[in-house]
């Protein structure tokens, strides 16, 4: 079985930073991106940040500058680093995986997406 664990999570003042953290377990081959979505109460859920095995990253325009994603390949780990954060960034973060290439039985299976269960970011004002 195939899991996507965030942690870092919390409540923090604006202006203030957290680290979330996420690692994949499982019988994986490998990955071919690893990210970050955020959703928001009433809001669709939006990608934050990116980052390829060859370690491209790319950001959504309201946090390039103040968030820093980074990733190690070895050992199926990513992490957003968050700074100067604002109470619009308050939303549910949600580790992602996509092309992920496992072992399923005798098999190989490769599943486009794959998503952990969120871990809340709330900034107060």
């Amino acid at each position: 079985q195939v899991q996507l664990v965030e942690s870092g999570g919390g409540l923090v003042q604006a202006g203030g930073s957290l680290r979330l953290s996420c690692v994949a377990s499982g019988s994986i081959f490998s990955i071919n991106a690893m990210g970050w979505y955020r959703q928001a109460p009433g809001r669709e859920r939006e990608l934050v940040a990116v980052i390829s095995t060859g370690g491209s990253t790319n950001y959504a325009d309201s946090v390039k500058g103040r968030f820093t994603i980074s990733r190690d390949n070895a050992n199926n780990k990513v992490w957003l680093q968050m700074n100067s954060l604002k109470p619009e960034d308050t939303a549910l973060y949600y580790c992602s995986a996509h092309g992920l290439d496992i072992v399923a039985g005798i098999n190989r299976r490769l599943i486009d997406d794959f998503w952990g269960q969120g871990t809340l970011v709330a900034v107060s004002s």
